[in-house]
């Protein structure tokens, strides 16, 4: 009696270390599963964010080269650019200038494009300036204000593995927009410029959909008269 009794107790014991491992299997599984989405998910690249660093003040109206960053690092900038697919790799802002001359500026980089906003308090204005910007220059009407488009380059800079001194020349083709300040065009401009990786020209298209996307976002740009 005591054999008949223990073989149905050794099947159940059996029976119960087979679900056991089938449970365990399955737990093991979707823990690899859970690890593997999250690691994919970490391994992302995440688009790039302006600096949190503090910002002056700027000195009444001015812009700041944070501002101009936050403005031009929008959530759809890679769509206005037509690269939907593409994340910002930097973005950043500065507070530059040309002696007296405030010059903030921000940058956003990525695979195909990259762009810059910026401003300058120069007291200039913007209407007839096509004159000084080479053959390429036209008039450009912008969110009903004065404005420029035209051509230039980037600046390509290379180090030396020696120390050496840095050199610096002509980069890849850009296009760039400058509109007015204010609709009076009493002087100053903010610029946007573009330009791609692969030394092609951009689309004047495509810099004016971002210009007048970006340049509507700007502190104060509408109440500016």
């Amino acid at each position: 009696m005591a054999e008949e009794n223990d073989a149905p107790m050794k099947s159940a014991s059996a029976w119960g270390q087979a679900l056991a491992a089938v449970a365990l299997v399955g737990a093991l599984s979707g823990g690899f599963w859970v690890l593997a989405k999250t690691s994919a998910a970490e391994s992302e690249p995440k688009p790039a964010t302006c600096s949190d660093g503090e910002t002056p003040a700027p000195k009444g109206k001015r812009l700041t080269g944070a501002r101009l960053c936050d403005a031009l690092n929008r959530p759809d900038l890679a769509a206005l650019l037509g690269t939907p697919t593409e994340t910002a790799k930097t973005a950043s802002g500065s507070d530059s200038s040309i002696g007296k001359i405030a010059t903030p500026q921000a940058q956003v980089e990525f695979e195909t494009y990259t762009v810059t906003l910026s401003a300058t308090y120069d007291g200039l204005p913007v209407a007839g300036s096509e004159g000084l910007l080479g053959s390429y220059a036209r008039p450009q009407k912008v969110l009903g204000r004065p404005g420029v488009l035209y051509s230039t380059r980037t600046i390509s800079i290379s180090f030396r593995l020696d120390g050496g001194d840095a050199d610096s020349g002509p980069g890849v083709p850009a296009r760039a927009l400058s509109v007015a300040q204010d609709p009076k065009d009493r002087g100053g401009s903010v610029d946007v410029t573009l330009w791609r990786a692969d030394g092609a020209v951009p689309d004047d298209a495509v810099l004016l959909r971002v210009a007048e996307r970006v340049l509507q976002t700007l502190p104060g740009w509408t109440s500016r008269g």
